[in-house]
């Protein structure tokens, strides 16, 4: 290869410049990981988002190109199409993750009047009047909740995609947080008429960001499972330090806004004071405690020299083919441990029927019912469950940056293997060791 050349990627636009004389651009020594630039412009990121562009002009294209041909079909009286391509839209930046990227989409122009049937066509890959990938308007929440404030946004998010990328100033995501908060008051009084959750996980997260009122550090959230399977987030709010008080009043609000028809199983960390709290407002849902908190909480009261033996005798009780088996490695592991390290058998031996109780469901749900792992999981990387906060923001703002966090999450939630099992769950079939019982007499016995 000569000092000239360019290493090409198929045909597209994307290519690794090891060294191009007479363009403005320093020739690469070494390696070709190395990039050149030209003044201060980073060429990498031209190319990446040269390269996103086109992929997007492309794919809206072929977008474009597949609505008129379902519509080939349509003519008039001489055999015309009726829908056809009209020139282009003016051409706009959207702005993402590598910076702003210029698209510009066909226009689609349908000759039949509003009475002969004329459709607009709208891309559901650029939506009218976008302007930011929806990953961008994410980004804000998070780094408010990492502690990021207001006036430091612009430098922040400068610094990540780049000096020259509009839109993103103070005034910019000010009114952002205000549209979010109107959104959060809404969705914090929707009406609940008629939802049926068979499954419930709460939690209490701690943000590094403390609310308004010192004495209120804590967020509670309250996620359920609904009759077709998805996970659906039902409540976020501040409470005082995850207090029995602060998850009756949640409960309260969520059931006098319509939530009448009790979960099946409620999901949770066996510290809360949620569970004194539900069969106060939902009294035949059952519990389940989650093995993940109740295995550290086991783990904490042993020597670290066991943690890893210990962890397997947990391991083997909640991975357990049956009730029964589960049982016995119970048994074993209190009276392993019990004469040495009593506290530890009895962090686990006070909560055995909350820990057991997932066996009575379906065992495809058993992945989703063991743990609040669908709660950890969207929070995992701005939560601080021990370490007390720090920073400042008003109790408003962190509700709705959380609520903004949440929604962002989602939309990647998976819904329930086995979901086809729920309908019978909601009506009260009966299920040992994960299988449904059909016969009275096994039911009796």
């Amino acid at each position: 290869m000569n000092e000239n050349s360019t290493v090409g990627v198929g045909a597209g636009p994307v290519a690794i410049v090891t060294g191009v004389r007479g363009a403005g651009v320093e020739p690469v020594a070494g390696s070709i990981g190395r990039i050149g630039r030209v003044g201060s412009r980073d060429v990498l990121t031209d190319i990446l988002r040269e390269g996103a562009s086109e992929l997007l002009s492309a794919a809206v294209r072929a977008e474009v190109a597949a609505w008129i041909d379902e519509h080939a079909h349509v003519t008039d009286a001489a055999g015309r199409r009726q829908v056809v391509r009209n020139g282009s839209l003016p051409e706009r930046e959207i702005v993402t993750g590598i910076g702003p990227v210029k698209v510009r989409q066909p226009r689609v122009h349908d000759r039949r009047t509003p009475e002969e049937g004329r459709e607009a066509f709208s891309s559901a890959i650029l939506p009218p009047y976008l302007r930011k990938a929806r990953s961008m308007e994410d980004l804000i929440p998070w780094l408010y909740l990492k502690g990021v404030s207001t006036g430091d946004f612009s430098e922040a998010l400068a610094a990540l995609i780049g000096a020259d990328t509009p839109g993103f100033s103070a005034a910019t995501v000010t009114r952002l947080k205000e549209s979010w908060e109107a959104e959060h008051a809404a969705w914090s009084g929707r009406d609940l008429t008629g939802k049926n959750y068979v499954y419930i996980w709460v939690d209490g997260i701690h943000f590094n960001i403390r609310l308004g009122e010192q004495d209120r550090q804590c967020i509670l959230v309250i996620m359920g499972a609904t009759a077709e399977g998805d996970k659906e987030l039902i409540a976020i709010a501040d409470g005082f330090r995850e207090s029995e008080q602060s998850w009756k009043e949640l409960l309260l609000d969520v059931k006098s806004r319509g939530l009448t028809i009790d979960p099946k199983l409620a999901i949770g960390d066996g510290a809360l004071g949620f569970w004194k709290a539900l069969p106060q407002v939902f009294t035949t849902t059952r519990t389940q405690r989650c093995w993940v908190h109740k295995t550290a909480n086991v783990l904490n009261k042993l020597p670290k020299g066991l943690h890893g033996r210990a962890k397997d005798h947990l391991h083997q009780i909640w991975m357990a083919a049956t009730k029964a088996a589960a049982e016995k490695a119970f048994d074993l592991f209190v009276t392993t441990y019990q004469a040495k390290y009593a506290a530890a058998a009895e962090c686990l031996m006070k909560d055995r029927d909350a820990l057991l109780a997932f066996y009575d469901f379906p065992a495809d749900h058993w992945l989703h019912i063991r743990t609040t792992n669908p709660i950890e999981s969207t929070f995992a990387t701005v939560r601080l469950r021990t370490e007390k906060t720090k920073g400042c923001g008003s109790r408003v703002a962190c509700l709705t940056m959380v609520f903004k966090l949440a929604e962002s999450a989602s939309r990647k939630w998976r819904r329930l293997r086995g979901s086809e099992l729920i309908p019978e769950v909601l009506a009260g079939v009966v299920f040992a060791d994960g299988e449904k019982i059909k016969s009275p007499e096994k039911v009796a016995a």
